[in-house]
């Protein structure tokens, strides 16, 4: 990677959630982890302004998956 290029933007899948928010009223509910000051969260937020409809807590390394948790 030469000095002027930049590395790909890291992102999760957001998987989209029947609803409407009931901050804004949008039909734009998405389920995905997201990472905090106290660890991994499995949220449900508007993708249009962003209001938190539920937040429990994660797995210990999020979306990371260890090949000794599938066995």
């Amino acid at each position: 990677m030469s000095r002027y290029e930049t590395a790909p933007p890291i992102s999760v899948e957001r998987t989209p959630v029947e609803g409407t928010c009931p901050g804004c009223g949008a039909a734009a509910l998405a389920a995905y982890p997201v990472h905090s000051e106290g660890g991994w969260f499995d949220v449900v937020k508007c993708l249009e302004c962003l209001h938190s409809v539920s937040r429990e807590r994660g797995p210990l390394l999020g979306p990371i998956q260890l090949l000794s948790d599938l066995i």
